[in-house]
């Protein structure tokens, strides 16, 4: 039976249409590839190079289409608005597509979706940026230049100059488009014999497939490249490991877990750091891993039944309500909250146009609020560690302090397993990861003790 061929620009169409509706690009590209597993490498390449590099440069993209075209983006029609977004960014950034071409799969695509007598328009735009993009004129203004290269929100880049100063600001920003690799922790749990044995044993595995493997700071850590899908390779078929940022990783080091600890990681979802605090943990003891919602749990059970851990429990849980039945129980309450999730945007490029800055004063109140209930899980010398995956003050060094000054727990220093690479200061208790560092993800860790 002959495989009926996919048009490869109609399927990007549609998932960005999806995608502008608010569903997470991530999520969308996922079960999209997921759904057609027939598809070759290279069309999947295709593909997510195209769905997600368009995301990615938007504020870029539309910057030029308003330059060229009367009518402006915010008044186009959502089809062809995003035709002419795919349209320039294969123009702009993917050489191996003839200019013409673009123009006439633009207008094929125009045609197919309904809107015939608007081919000349598409058609006209795009024979205008092939011949003018590169000489348009960029904004005066340093923030607003910024804003347009690396389609960025000027909210954002003047909270980063705020916060931390332009020039980590534009090393941010300058990390944002470098080819990131898959970063995998292998479950050690899994081992029959020696740590250092069976971490060589799933990187000759992975390696045996033709998949690259790279090493990171931590040695069970490690990044991945040249695989067709995650699931195909018998390493993650088995379990042995798990998709996990090392920023996240290092929330597991920093919780330290002791054999037999009682750990309660209160807003788990997907279950990255539940996990990895399971595996450390070596069989012991007990992870208690909750989310708000049925459809969060079973994105941590179906992680949880891949991996074969068995000492995770897991329920449907509001952090803002207090569980009487753990009250002074926990050894260590891992509290990875709800935030803006400005440091993982180089992977999650829809983030930056669907967060406000009012969202993240939001979010600040919203996470003291789950921490004033959560802290009463503690048992006297137990850890917490409070973490967010974004890079503003407000909710990282401001609710640190406020944790020390109001929940009247102590910061504490990093334990010595602590990759001394990153480690600004041991002693601090608190870390801001900024993203690009080591490959990683921007990520916020502190820890405390009660």
């Amino acid at each position: 039976m002959t495989k009926e061929p996919v048009n490869l620009r109609n399927a990007v169409l549609t998932l960005l249409l999806e995608t502008a509706k608010g569903e997470k690009s991530h999520i969308v590209l996922k079960r999209y590839l997921d759904s057609h597993s027939t598809l070759e490498k290279q069309e999947r390449a295709f593909i997510t190079r195209l769905f997600e590099g368009t995301i990615e440069r938007q504020i870029e993209l539309d910057y030029i289409i308003n330059q060229i075209s009367k009518t402006k983006t915010k008044k186009m029609k959502p089809v062809i608005l995003q035709i002419l977004r795919m349209s320039v960014y294969q123009i702009r950034y993917m050489d191996s597509v003839p200019a013409f071409a673009v123009c006439n799969e633009a207008v094929k695509l125009a045609g197919k979706r309904g809107f015939g007598t608007l081919k000349g328009f598409v058609n006209g735009v795009l024979r205008n940026v092939i011949k003018k993009a590169d000489g348009l004129p960029m904004p005066e203004d340093e923030i607003e230049r910024l804003s347009v290269q690396y389609s960025v929100p000027v909210w954002i880049l003047k909270l980063w100059e705020k916060d931390y100063g332009m020039s980590q600001t534009k090393e941010i920003l300058d990390c944002l488009y470098k080819e990131t690799k898959t970063t995998v922790r292998i479950q050690l749990s899994h081992r029959q014999g020696e740590k250092e044995a069976f971490i060589q044993a799933v990187k000759d595995s992975l390696k045996a497939e033709g998949v690259t493997v790279e090493e990171t700071v931590l040695p069970f850590v490690i990044r991945i490249c040249d695989y067709d899908s995650l699931e195909k390779l018998s390493a993650f078929r088995n379990g042995w490991i798990a998709v996990q940022d090392l920023s996240s990783v290092l929330v597991g080091v920093a919780a330290a877990p002791k054999q037999d600890d009682y750990v309660i990681d209160v807003c788990a979802a997907p279950g990255g750091k539940t996990l990895c605090v399971a595996d450390m943990l070596e069989n012991t003891g007990v992870v208690d891993a909750r989310d708000l919602t049925d459809k969060k749990v079973k994105l941590i059970q179906e992680n949880v039944k891949r991996t074969g851990m068995k000492n995770v429990q897991v329920k449907a849980f509001d952090a803002t309500t207090p569980d009487e039945s753990v009250k002074g129980r926990g050894d260590i309450v891992i509290a990875d909250l709800p935030c803006s999730g400005l440091g993982v945007i180089a992977n999650k490029s829809d983030i930056k146009y669907n967060v406000s800055e009012e969202q993240i004063g939001q979010l600040a109140t919203l996470q003291r609020e789950i921490l004033q209930v959560v802290v009463q899980y503690l048992k006297p010398g137990g850890k917490l560690v409070y973490s967010t995956c974004t890079v503003n003050k407000k909710e990282n060094d401001e609710n640190a302090r406020w944790i020390e000054e109001h929940l009247g727990l102590h910061p504490i220093a990093f334990p010595e397993e602590f990759p001394e690479e990153i480690l600004k200061d041991r002693n601090a208790g608190r870390l801001q990861i900024f993203p690009g560092e080591q490959e990683m993800d921007g990520f916020f860790i502190s820890v405390f003790e009660k």
